[in-house]
């Protein structure tokens, strides 16, 4: 029987990485993952643990991938040889901390490059034929970063939120196709991606004034300890995607992987008393809306609010909306 077809991109590390594990390791051998990685030469890591952690034969296959370019795309495209993609998950991306004026113009073009139009590029690639097929789950690394603008973190924060209206607005088109769109919205997490900032930590600082150095050194200083008391480990994040949204979720046809008998543990945030509240998924609500003139049967579903920290339980309106989603992230 067919297994669910994953592809990942972003796997050389972190979050991608240990994702592309979880699933390909899944006791259920329900999944055939597909990891992809902008180089090759930085896929050591992922295929040592995934020897270790005795990933069956199959499950596993790196593709190289580059989300800035489309011919990369379309051509690991042709190397998935299931001929479709039942789970896309978009997690590549880049950061970049310092002041706004430190930045040089390409490493602006190349944060917002990936993660915003990297994953345009990616759901562009995929989208036909999972509408086509009428099913299929999408997954995008956001960031409490596309909630809640966060200091010297300005473009990087711009690319996140860019996020968060491409999905919500995707979400809304998707849903009569049978394709559901998911958004993990991460906090600190413990993963090589601040040693992966683009034009270095700060950028040209020696462009910025005294004044903005010193507080830049000082949020330097408070983010190394909010990391290192309140950051979480990749897997944790990971379990609220592979348990959440691929865990629930199978191809047409083919059984529901197993299911870990525990809940998974939070994913996003800072703590209670640190720079934001607690973290909460941001809500969504639809109602229907009579068209003019329109039958009853042809009402439409449009987007009525969306809330941030908003109660834990809120009713939905008219059998329709948003789940509460445990681990900062939404789901449509």
């Amino acid at each position: 029987m067919d297994r669910t077809v994953v592809l990942i991109t972003g796997c050389s590390s972190g979050i991608g990485l240990h994702l592309a594990l979880r699933l390909a390791s899944d006791p259920s051998q329900s999944f055939k993952v597909y990891a992809t990685m902008r180089d090759l030469a930085s896929q050591g890591p992922l295929l040592e643990a995934a020897q270790s952690r005795g990933c069956p034969p199959g499950s596993l296959e790196t593709l190289q991938l580059d989300v800035r370019d489309a011919d990369s795309i379309a051509a690991a495209q042709a190397r998935v040889t299931e001929g479709r993609v039942d789970v896309l998950v978009c997690n590549a991306g880049r950061g970049l901390v310092g002041p706004l004026e430190a930045h040089k113009e390409g490493s602006v073009d190349a944060v917002l490059d990936v993660n915003l139009m990297g994953t345009v590029r990616m759901l562009q690639a995929f989208l036909l034929d999972m509408k086509r097929r009428r099913s299929g789950r999408i997954l995008v690394t956001g960031s409490v970063g596309g909630l809640m603008a966060l200091p010297f973190n300005a473009v990087y924060c711009a690319s996140k939120f860019a996020l968060e209206g491409l999905c919500e607005s995707l979400a809304i088109l998707l849903q009569p196709f049978g394709v559901h769109v998911s958004l993990i919205e991460c906090g600190p997490v413990h993963t090589p991606f601040p040693e992966k900032l683009e034009g270095g930590l700060g950028g040209m600082l020696d462009r910025a004034d005294a004044e903005t150095r010193d507080l830049f050194y000082r949020y330097r200083r408070h983010c190394e300890r909010v990391i290192r008391e309140a950051g979480q480990d990749p897997e944790e994040v990971v379990e609220v995607s592979a348990e959440r949204d691929c865990g629930s979720w199978a191809a047409p046809g083919l059984p529901s992987p197993a299911r870990a008998s525990s809940p998974p543990p939070a994913a996003a945030g800072l703590p209670p008393g640190a720079a934001r509240p607690a973290p909460g998924p941001a809500l969504l609500h639809y109602r229907t809306v009579p068209a003019a003139g329109a039958a009853a049967r042809l009402r439409p579903q449009r987007l009525q609010l969306r809330r941030r920290r908003a109660p834990v339980s809120v009713p939905r309106q008219g059998g329709r909306g948003l789940r509460r989603r445990r681990g900062g992230g939404r789901s449509w």
